[in-house]
C-alpha cells in the first residue's frame, strides 16, 4: 500500500504542480490583503478538493450522463484561462480596480479569483480530473481507493501551503520585480490556455 500511495502521490503532486500554481495565486491577488488573500487560499484548496472527489468517485458516470467530454471541458477551460492570461500581461485588472475603488474599500472580497481561475481550472484542471480518475478506476477495491484518495489529500495539502507562502515571497521581491513576474507568468499562463485547447482539439478528432 505504501508503494501504491507514493505512486499516486507523485503522480497526482506532477500533474496539480502546488509549486507552479503557487506564483500565478500571489499575481492574481497581489492587491489583495493577507486576511482575503489567506481565504482565497483555503477556499481555492478546498473547492478544488471537492471537485476532485466528486470526479474521483462519480466522474465518469456524471460526464456521460451530461453529454459532456473531457475534451470538451479542456477546450472551455482553456479559453477562460487565456482571458486570465491576457489581463496578467496587459494589466487590465488594475485599471478595473481603479475604477471600482470605491467599492473595494466597502467589499474587497469583489476581487475573489479562489473559485475560478484557481480552484477551477488551475488546481483542479482537465489534467487533474483525468488523472484522479484514472487512479480510482484502477484500484482494486476500498482499500485501494483510500489509499488513492490519502494521496490526492496529501498532494492538496502541499497546494495549501504553497498557496499561503506565494504572497510573503512575492512580497520580498518588490513591486517591479513582482510586475515584471507576473506578465511573464501571464504569458506561460497563455502557453498553458493555449496548450488546453490544442489537446482538446486534437483529442475531439483522434
Amino acid at each position: 500500500m505504501i508503494a501504491l500511495f507514493l505512486s499516486a502521490f507523485v503522480t497526482l503532486f506532477l500533474v496539480i504542480d502546488p509549486p507552479g500554481c503557487a506564483p500565478i495565486f500571489a499575481g492574481l491577488t497581489k492587491n489583495a490583503t493577507p486576511v482575503h488573500r489567506r481565504a482565497m487560499a483555503i477556499r481555492s484548496t478546498l473547492v478544488a478538493s471537492a471537485v476532485l472527489l466528486i470526479f474521483a468517485l462519480v466522474g465518469e458516470a456524471l460526464l456521460q450522463q451530461l453529454g459532456i467530454s473531457l475534451d470538451a471541458f479542456r477546450i472551455a477551460g482553456g479559453i477562460m484561462l487565456f482571458l486570465i492570461a491576457l489581463e496578467m500581461v496587459f494589466e487590465k485588472r488594475t485599471q478595473r480596480r481603479e475604477h471600482r475603488a470605491a467599492e473595494v474599500s466597502q467589499d474587497p472580497s469583489y476581487e475573489d479569483i479562489s473559485i475560478f481561475p484557481m480552484a477551477i481550472p488551475m488546481i483542479a484542471g482537465p489534467g487533474a480530473i483525468a488523472t484522479i480518475m484514472l487512479l480510482v478506476g484502477r484500484s482494486n477495491g476500498i482499500t485501494e481507493t483510500l489509499v488513492v484518495l490519502a494521496a490526492l489529500a496529501a498532494t492538496m495539502v502541499f497546494m495549501l501551503l504553497s498557496l499561503l507562502a506565494a504572497g510573503a515571497i512575492m512580497r520580498v521581491l518588490g513591486p517591479k520585480l513582482e510586475a515584471m513576474i507576473t506578465r511573464m507568468l501571464g504569458v506561460i499562463l497563455a502557453a498553458l490556455a493555449t496548450q488546453f485547447v490544442i489537446d482538446g482539439v486534437k483529442a475531439s478528432f483522434s
